[in-house]
């Protein structure tokens, strides 16, 4: 199956849900015979629970991680920017590479707010995008033009969280 006409959604705001919202558009696809490819920025370490079903789903569901493990470094970005650097190179291949229907760019809006990623970037890629795949742009504080571009927009907006009564983040749920 293949899309005739593939849109681009951004999932963004300071809520939780954006990366599993766009797992759930993946599981769906890929329920219908749809190629998928999420591809994680600033996401080293894990594996996440994702990681896990991915293999179980291959070669319909593919997940790429990228990123130093732990956080940003926040004081000297350079070495992030040229992970993020390469990392961008690589999932502009795979979205114009005709493999994939749907293409998830998980956390891409964080590696911008960073400044590990270029806005112009972002937008570069959403015109290099072929008409038949879906692309979704997912992370916090996605840049305005980044929004205009896009055919879909959703903001997740947090009302209340429970890390912030002590959770931690558990297995299943957050990872």
């Amino acid at each position: 199956m293949m899309l005739e006409r593939g849109c681009v959604q951004v999932y963004t705001g300071d809520g939780k849900g954006k990366t599993t919202a766009s797992l759930g558009l993946a599981l769906r696809a890929v329920g219908r015979g749809l190629r998928v490819c999420v591809f994680q920025f600033i996401k080293g370490g894990g594996p996440y629970g994702e990681h896990l079903i991915a293999e179980k789903l291959a070669p319909l569901l593919t997940i790429i991680q990228s990123g130093r493990p732990g956080w940003v470094n926040t004081k000297d970005i350079s070495e992030d920017r040229r992970v993020a650097q390469e990392a961008l190179e690589q999932a502009r291949q795979i979205l114009t590479s005709g493999n994939y229907d749907l293409v998830v760019m998980d956390e891409i809006n964080g590696a911008v707010g960073f400044g590990l990623i270029d806005v112009e970037q972002v937008l570069e890629l959403i015109r290099q995008k072929p008409q038949s795949v879906e692309l979704v742009l997912t992370g916090r504080n996605a840049d305005e033009q980044v929004m205009a571009a896009a055919d879909l927009v959703t903001e997740m907006r947090e009302i209340k969280h429970y890390y912030k009564s002590g959770v931690p983040a558990r297995s299943g749920i957050e990872m």
